[in-house]
């Protein structure tokens, strides 16, 4: 048999290569009707018979049996190989699962069961999340970042859970990327006195820490603590450097992907969800506003978009004020209007506002192509996380206040939209119409991936079951291939409350 040589994309370790062998084999030398025999259904879940069978084995390992080590590698080999087969012949072809490491997750034997569990469940890709909350998961004796480490509890400080995790999740033929927020960079990061001026801030003074206070109520308009947000001037060298070490540790541990997230500004509640003037927008941090201004073309430009900044709106008489100069101009770029490079004499300032709004809008990805390009040279794949209604406009001349500009983003990348919406616990339209949205708007070639949130089996959230939601969006959108469940936290709520409140 001639052999045919392709072209190495990403490293795989030896045993990772192993599985992919004999994945690959078993699907090429056996008929369809054979692989039927396979312990999944049609999701690719696994028997209750092989889910025992393992478990007792892990039992088994963790109470010291040596003999049962070597089985239960060959049973994550068996699983890995099943588990794969069928998400040949079924669809998805891939599906992910959105995961959070505690520190509670270094007890022994905990990263298996979890990684067991995933398995169990037929998913072939999981998304470690490796930084979050201003956090980072790297061992506290090696973390050279200005974010603490999740564990810092003594005598675990050489503990590396995201090595570990990514590590178990491959030899059990998970393709294992690590997850972490952008621009998100947390409270601690907030408290830092050497970093004040890498925060965002408004045309009020305000970084996003002290635009929303924290109360029961946003946390449930928001989903998550408002606590934990501080976001970063996007063209701040500091943030991008601080970042920059973040992501090339996180490589270190040899991740084969890595998906940014929060690659947006705050998400405002009420009447602040809307950006429609100028000290509404993050663009007041000293490295933004310098970067604005060398935007202009001339003096004339430069001193408008000053005032503009300043005032919160130009008259026409800023506008002939300044014209004494000459015709106010600045660059043409990344722009969410069609209109020129010059605001006419006698305008009404909606020029210099559609050009304030595009420069918050190319900070967002100008620091997502400088957090993803050491992933981009290791060949590994990079996705971006995003709202599919984060770009739009608001009524005339207001914009999302995340100024999420996803329909921009680089097309080598993979495209993860959050399709969250609750519609209801049979009624998955609002869920396909995201999803059909980010189709529409994608180039060819795109790879989409649509993250959908809720549990197996029911509705959860006012949101229908996880199978009802795949199959809407699969007859919506039969060219999308892959899919992605957030999380293993909402599918496992008693188990994950016990993980985080545990003590070690």
């Amino acid at each position: 048999m001639t052999k045919i040589k392709t072209k190495k994309c990403f490293h795989i370790s030896n045993l990772g290569a192993i599985l992919f062998s004999l994945i690959l084999n078993s699907y090429l030398w056996f008929p369809a009707k054979a692989q039927a025999q396979a312990q999944t259904d049609i999701y690719c879940r696994l028997s209750p018979e092989a889910i025992a069978e393992k478990e007792n084995l892990r039992q088994a390992v963790l109470g010291g049996d040596k003999d049962a080590e070597k089985q239960y590698q060959d049973i994550h080999i068996q699983h890995s190989r099943e588990v794969g087969n069928c998400r040949l012949r079924n669809w998805p072809r891939n599906q992910g699962i959105w995961l959070r490491i505690y520190p509670c997750d270094a007890r022994p034997g905990e990263i298996d069961r979890i990684l067991d569990k995933i398995v169990n469940q037929g998913y072939n890709q999981v998304y470690i999340e490796a930084f979050f909350d201003g956090q980072v998961l790297l061992p506290a004796a090696n973390n050279p970042t200005v974010w603490p480490s999740v564990l810092r509890v003594p005598g675990y400080e050489n503990v590396d859970l995201l090595a570990e995790s990514l590590r178990k999740a491959k030899e059990r033929g998970l393709r294992a990327y690590g997850w972490v927020f952008t621009m998100n960079f947390g409270y601690t990061y907030s408290q830092l006195p050497n970093r004040q001026q890498a925060l965002a801030r408004n045309g009020r003074g305000q970084t996003t820490l002290q635009v929303i206070p924290d109360n029961v109520s946003l946390h449930n308009q928001l989903g998550a603590s408002h606590a934990f947000h501080t976001f970063v001037d996007p063209y701040s060298p500091e943030a991008r450097q601080d970042y920059s070490v973040m992501v090339n540790e996180v490589l270190k541990r040899q991740p084969q992907g890595v998906l940014f997230d929060y690659v947006r500004y705050l998400r405002g509640v009420g009447s602040n969800s809307v950006a429609d003037e100028v000290k509404d927008l993050w663009i007041y941090g000293e490295a933004s506003r310098n970067v604005l201004l060398q935007r202009a073309k001339n003096e004339a430009g430069k001193e408008l978009i000053r005032r503009f900044l300043d005032k919160g709106y130009v008259t026409s008489g800023d506008i002939y004020a300044v014209s004494s100069r000459g015709t106010p101009k600045w660059q043409s770029f990344f722009s969410l209007s069609a209109n020129g490079d010059k605001l006419p004499k006698g305008g009404s300032g909606t020029q210099v506002w559609e050009l304030s709004v595009a420069h918050a809008a190319q900070g967002i990805l100008d620091f997502l192509q400088v957090a993803s390009k050491p992933v981009q040279q290791k060949g590994l794949s990079a996705g971006a996380v995003f709202f599919p209604g984060g770009n739009r406009r608001v009524r005339n001349s207001g914009f999302d206040s995340r100024l999420q500009p996803w329909d921009q983003f680089p097309s080598w990348m993979e495209w993860h939209p959050m399709s969250y919406g609750a519609c209801g616990d049979r009624d998955p339209s609002c869920i396909v119409s995201k999803v059909e949205r980010v189709v529409s708007m994608a180039s060819n070639g795109v790879k989409v991936i649509p993250a959908i949130a809720g549990v197996w089996g029911q509705p959860f959230k006012n949101r229908p079951s996880l199978e009802m939601q795949m199959q809407a969006i699969r007859r919506a959108t039969p060219q999308i291939n892959g899919i992605s469940h957030f999380s293993y936290g909402w599918q496992h709520i008693e188990e994950t409350r016990e993980r985080k409140s545990c003590r070690l």
